[in-house]
């Protein structure tokens, strides 16, 4: 009988204090499952801690990011596991710091898909639990495996590391292929303009922003120029597949539609959406209902379309009738970057404005701005708004919804991630003691004191104009009391850079740090 009795709640999961109540009339035991809500991630793409109205910024306005921030959990010191997006997003779904697996590093669009079919994933937690899981967006995980035809079936991809449906692009914006794939095809393409690519050699008769300028309504800054399409060249060369190929200004809605679709498709059981955004990546082509929306330029009006698509979710999910028991995560792959490739202003009209806030760095830096990133959770059925100052990564996902959903992880997976849900719920004001801080090289943070290990390499990414952080001497920060990371204690603490040193040799050579 009990199980009769579960069954019927299972039917009605989006009225959860009914489900509560009827459980305790009637002695019947819900297992932890059957408790956890509905979960949307919802993963911005180069957006910086000080880019959100409830971080600091005075001159992008973002009234959902900032909602989500008010009626919600604000962390402090939330970070990505990477400075750049590739080894950030392997690291999320996998539980394993990037840095321990080689070919993790930023992708190209051709690349091979770089998660192990069959192994345990963030996706794969939540399918085990009985979640219906979607991803929507940006991938850049890789597709297939060598030599991958975009005109056929594309696998693995996806739908071979946990989730139930995918609607993304391969890479990024400004790579190609510039399609979408639904699942496991090309959308909308022409089976007589078949699709080729390739990341060496261009084809004979395809212009090229290189080549033909002329053809471009947004330039390179530095490198940017091969295939042209919608009049953006791109990293890469691209031919065929024209029916089928995005049109920039339209990306975001149709990302965020996909996502409203699935959320709408779900609604009768437990989901799992991992929607990730491609805002504010370059190439930044804001719909036109967006452009004019900042005096920073595109960076700053994609910003807004970011915002107005966390909207749209959020909507969804109160028209739905599925808001109070659905966990919403906003946070993003890596800190910010002002000028990625294209001239499109963003320098120009930067101004006052601090896309890091209050940190050192941005994107590909160890800096603090690299990896601390807006980190953002709501709950309305469990937590309650508020700030913390709790260590969390997204590395620790993996493990943090096994314990949310009543689950054990396997000893041999999710080697680095870290069951900090009492932190990510706002029951305890701790969450981790230690993080690992990525890009190129490792630097450690633990509690106050920040660590950066001796690195070669200029100081400074030209291109971008990015502070990396690299120096030949170790660096040694004390965050509390300088969270610019101005002042290098490493001569004055050699004790301390010592120990610091030791701590993180040990999680590099252990190939692990979950206990």
């Amino acid at each position: 009988m009990p199980s009769l009795f579960v069954s019927c709640f299972r039917g009605v999961a989006r009225f959860p204090l009914l489900v509560v109540g009827l459980a305790w009339l009637l002695g019947v035991r819900l297992s932890a499952a059957e408790r956890s809500p509905n979960v949307v991630l919802i993963y911005a793409d180069d957006l910086g801690y000080g880019d959100v109205g409830a971080y600091g910024a005075k001159r992008i306005p973002t009234p959902h990011l900032d909602r989500v921030a008010r009626e919600g959990l604000r962390f402090t010191s939330g970070y990505s596991a990477s400075a750049t997006c590739t080894p950030s997003r392997y690291a999320l779904l996998t539980g394993e710091y990037a840095w321990r697996r080689p070919g993790t590093g930023i992708l190209p669009g051709d690349a091979a898909l770089i998660i192990e079919p069959g192994r345990t994933t963030l996706a794969t937690v939540f399918r085990q639990a009985g979640y219906r899981t979607g991803v929507v967006g940006k991938w850049h995980l890789g597709l297939g495996s060598k030599a991958l035809d975009w005109n056929g079936t594309i696998a693995p991809g996806p739908l071979q590391v946990g989730f139930d449906e995918s609607f993304i692009m391969a890479a990024t914006g400004d790579r190609v292929p510039c399609v979408y794939v639904r699942d496991q095809r090309v959308v909308g393409l022409d089976p007589a303009d078949p699709i080729s690519v390739s990341y060496q050699q261009p084809f004979p008769g395809e212009p090229t922003g290189r080549q033909n300028p002329e053809l471009l309504r947004l330039h390179p800054s530095h490198g940017h120029d091969m295939a042209v399409v919608n009049g953006i060249s791109r990293i890469g060369y691209m031919k065929g597949g024209v029916a089928a190929r995005w049109k920039d200004e339209d990306m975001a809605d149709v990302f965020t539609s996909e996502a409203v679709k699935f959320l709408e498709r779900s609604r009768d059981t437990r989901f799992f959406l991992f929607f990730a955004l491609h805002d504010p990546h370059v190439p930044r082509v804001p719909h036109p209902r967006f452009v004019g929306r900042t005096t920073l330029g595109p960076r700053g009006d994609a910003i807004v379309q970011a915002d107005a698509c966390v909207g749209e979710v959020m909507d969804a999910l109160r028209r739905l009738k599925l808001e109070d028991n659905t966990l919403v995560l906003v946070t993003s792959d890596n800190g910010p970057v002002v000028d990625d490739g294209y001239r499109d202003d963003a320098v120009e009209k930067l101004g006052d404005h601090r896309p890091a806030g209050p940190w050192r760095g941005g994107k590909y830096s160890r800096f603090e701005g690299g990896t601390r990133v807006p980190f953002l959770v709501r709950w309305p059925a469990r937590v309650r708004p508020g700030v913390s100052d709790a260590i969390v990564s997204q590395v620790d996902l993996v493990a943090s919804v096994a314990a949310l959903t009543g689950q054990t992880l396997a000893e041999n997976v999710a080697p680095d991630s870290l069951n900090v849900l009492p932190a990510l719920l706002g029951e305890s004001p701790s969450g981790r003691t230690a993080v690992v801080l990525h890009a190129g090289r490792l630097a450690l943070r633990e509690g106050r004191w920040k660590y950066i290990e001796p690195s070669t390499g200029p100081a400074v990414n030209r291109p971008t104009n990015s502070e990396l952080a690299n120096a030949p001497d170790p660096q040694l920060y004390d965050l509390e009391t300088d969270p610019g990371e101005t002042n290098n204690l490493a001569a004055r603490q050699p004790e301390r850079v010592a120990t610091l040193r030791t701590q993180l040799e040990q999680i590099r050579t252990s190939g692990r740090s979950r206990p």
